[in-house]
């Protein structure tokens, strides 16, 4: 790890890659799924040039970009630790940080590789996603002792040897609390390889098939995924759902809560956004409840836009969503 530095108390320091996003509109495709409407593919024409009704280019986007810029705007104290391209894009991605109240100064430009860059297909109002991670070696700075650190997707290559730096972190700074919400090199690891960080994860996020992928239960009840995650030390755990809503644990109960309604352009982020809002609650002093519809506002407005910045809400506009949605509350699901 590099030498300590003096620096200001944060609130929330997200660790993890950034990447620009080129989002393309489209119509000229199909979607066939198994007999059971599951299994779907996305289908082109093949050896075929195909026409895009509209491109949108988002800089400065990725798991941990979305969350710091996300719980910025909520009023937070906020800081990323990202590795980036010495290039255009990277040095775009920075002023978008600064612009967007996130402090830049654990920012590195990587010299050798460019910054990450994902293809976002737009159709139907669902995305599909063409990711390109450029491999990344991490050197985890000292942080200031924030509230919370944030980790989320990372490159392959460089993703166990940042865990061991986070957990080590972690063992110096026992004050200091983690919230996980794993990505795509992540859950390459597997459960075991996860479990280090797992045990020491005070708020996971995670999606109902991740949950099911990294515990490798078939079942997609929700209660014996919660559970699982529990059962290996994790503090507590935030299942989304995508359309179907989300889940939370709050003490002995598990919670559920609904979508807002609202209009569906696309959903990239929309965890994210979640995460963010939740986060942002939890960090204000709110409960698990007002945390479970602080996330909800952000994530249905986020999803009226293209990409995955744009629709982030402030504390009025999250507190003005969940007002206007206010017979959409938590009920509880089960118990553990």
């Amino acid at each position: 790890m590099e030498k300590r530095v003096s620096a200001p108390v944060f609130d929330i320091v997200a660790i993890g890659d950034t990447t620009e996003d080129v989002f393309l509109q489209m119509s000229d495709a199909e979607v066939h799924c198994d007999n059971q409407g599951g299994n779907c593919k996305f289908c082109l024409r093949f050896a075929d040039k195909i026409a895009v009704e509209k491109k949108t280019d988002v800089p400065a986007v990725g798991n941990a970009a979305n969350h710091a810029i996300g719980v910025a705007r909520l009023g937070l104290r906020a800081a990323i630790y990202t590795v980036l391209g010495d290039d255009v894009q990277g040095h775009l991605a920075q002023d978008v940080f600064r612009e967007n109240g996130v402090d830049a100064r654990y920012v590195v430009f990587d010299k050798e590789h460019g910054t990450n860059f994902s293809a976002v297909i737009n159709f139907n109002s669902e995305r599909t996603i063409l990711v390109y991670h450029e491999p990344r070696e991490y050197r985890l700075p000292h942080f200031a002792r924030p509230r919370w650190i944030y980790l989320t997707s990372s490159s392959g290559g460089g993703v166990k040897s940042l865990h061991e730096q986070v957990l080590a972190y972690l063992e110096e700074n026992p004050e200091v609390k983690i919230a996980f919400n794993p990505g795509t090199h992540q859950m390459n690891l597997g459960l075991e390889g996860l479990k280090p960080l797992l045990e020491k994860t005070e708020v996971l996020f995670i999606n109902r098939e991740e949950s099911q992928e990294l515990l490798r239960i078939s079942s997609d009840d929700v209660g014996q995924l919660i559970k699982g995650f529990l059962d290996i030390g994790v503090g507590s755990v935030v299942l989304t759902d995508g359309p179907n809503g989300s889940y939370a644990v709050d003490g002995g109960k598990i919670l559920r809560l609904k979508i807002f309604a609202g209009e569906v352009v696309e959903r990239t982020g929309a965890g994210d956004s979640y995460g963010a809002g939740f986060m942002g609650a939890l960090v204000h002093g709110k409960t698990i409840t007002e945390a479970m519809l602080w996330g909800n506002a952000n994530s249905t407005s986020v999803v009226r836009y293209i990409g995955a910045r744009e629709g982030l809400l402030n504390k009025d506009g999250v507190e003005q969503l969940i007002r206007k949605n206010s017979k959409i509350k938590p009920v509880v699901y089960g118990t553990i």
